[in-house]
């Protein structure tokens, strides 16, 4: 059996991008969390405050025999604005920051390279304004947030890349 891996990722809403990572083949599971803020033990209600420092993040395990990193990162930069801050579409507040949470020295290697690599694009006129950081404790948010759409039976209202 292949080694899992763990990836984590916030840009804006967590039930978006949970969505968006869940359809990949080789991530074998995704849950929303949150992280890189100071509360320990934090609430959905909490991290609404906008002053736990948290963001809405989807950790994603993945078998890297069948999906890369680097994948996994064009997927996070095509299906958000990695220009706003604190901001992705109509949710604004610091807990819908971009950030990319790394677990590794090789995946800080990668995420600043194609940051950079996307930022020289021309793609954006903007400055690209995504927090990379080591990824630090990860707070399972609350079960109901888990696989919303899916929960709910809704679809996510935006189109998206798949891998």
């Amino acid at each position: 059996m292949n080694k899992m891996e763990k990836a984590t990722f916030g840009a804006g809403c967590f039930w978006h991008v949970e969505d968006d990572f869940r359809k990949v083949n080789g991530v074998t599971s995704t849950t929303v969390g949150y992280m890189g803020g100071r509360l320990k033990n934090p609430t959905y209600e909490d991290v609404c405050t906008d002053k736990t420092g948290h963001v809405e993040v989807v950790q994603v395990e993945y078998d890297p025999s069948k999906v890369s990193y680097e994948d996994l990162l064009n997927l996070f930069w095509g299906n958000h604005d990695p220009t706003t801050p604190n901001r992705q579409g109509p949710d604004e507040g610091t807990q819908y920051r971009s950030a990319i949470f790394f677990h590794n020295a090789e995946q800080e290697k990668l995420a600043k390279a194609s940051k950079e690599k996307l930022q020289e694009s021309g793609k954006y006129r903007k400055p690209i304004v995504t927090e990379i950081a080591p990824a630090s404790e990860f707070w399972r948010a609350e079960e109901y947030h888990q696989q919303y759409y899916e929960k709910c039976g809704i679809a996510p209202m935006r189109s998206i890349k798949h891998l």
